[in-house]
């Protein structure tokens, strides 16, 4: 049997050290400097030291983060009338959320809005250019139109209003120049979702835009365009007659829900 020595006696031997002799002065002085700093009876690298090591190390190691810029900046716009609302002036209850102008901002956008199957019927976002209000009376949609498609499947909602947006701040039309935004109505009906332009009479640029639009999103129902000009005059005449109440007869107040009515019913001038 072989007896495992385990005292202090074996351990020296092992390693050639005489027990009766004081321990090896040379491997005793090796471990001095170190054990003085742990104790404290030597000091350690200074703080300053310390501080200049760990900042060159910060420096060397950061990354920058180069922002993706988009041509144009756009702004993100979110109208979510009640029922009770249904007489209150149109676009009064619309509301601009934020201006975005990279591709890291519109995903952090994206990424923390409520999916529109979350929303409540009747309410609509949109994105549009930013200093483009998403208002027929606005100087740059007046004189233009929409090209909508429906979906009456909540499922390919999502998905379509997503390439949508992508296909705008992308820049990936070829008559870009000419569209305004997109809004998505949600609807109990069947939501939609539309493109707005700037000049409905540019037949070439709308028929450009709605067709590229439907291959983009491989739509093949028939889609579209309604002309703005109609319902802006509806609109002029609403604020005239605010004006003249007092003097002559005119038409009613022109409701947000007779805008409504109006445009599910205006005919289509171009479709493709």
């Amino acid at each position: 049997m072989v007896v495992v020595d385990s005292s202090a006696s074996a351990i020296m031997a092992d390693q050639n050290i005489d027990p009766n002799t004081a321990t090896n002065p040379s491997r005793q002085e090796k471990h001095v400097p170190a054990i003085k700093a742990i104790s404290g009876d030597e000091e350690g690298p200074s703080k300053e030291k310390k501080s200049n090591d760990y900042n060159a190390l910060k420096k060397s190691t950061t990354v920058i983060q180069k922002s993706h810029f988009f041509q144009s900046s756009w702004t993100f716009w979110f109208d979510n009338p009640s029922s009770k609302s249904n007489q209150v002036t149109w676009g009064s209850s619309l509301r601009s959320l934020y201006t975005f102008a990279t591709i890291e901002e519109f995903w952090s956008l994206y990424n923390n809005i409520h999916p529109p199957t979350k929303w409540v019927p009747g309410a609509d976002l949109y994105c549009f250019k930013h200093k483009i209000e998403p208002k027929w009376e606005d100087p740059i949609c007046a004189n233009g139109g929409k090209w909508t498609m429906f979906f009456p499947k909540a499922a390919t909602l999502e998905s379509n209003w997503l390439n949508t947006l992508l296909a705008l701040v992308g820049e990936q039309f070829d008559q870009g120049d000419e569209i305004c935004g997109a809004v998505l109505n949600f609807r109990t009906r069947g939501d939609r979702i539309s493109l707005w332009t700037k000049n409905a009479a540019n037949e070439e640029a709308q028929l450009s835009i709605g067709k590229q639009w439907k291959e983009l999103l491989g739509y093949n129902e028939k889609i579209g365009f309604i002309v703005h000009v109609f319902l802006a005059s509806l609109l002029f005449l609403q604020h005239l007659s605010v004006l003249l109440k007092y003097i002559i007869v005119t038409c009613p107040n022109f409701s947000q829900e007779d805008a409504k009515t109006l445009d599910r019913h205006a005919k289509s001038r171009y479709t493709v």
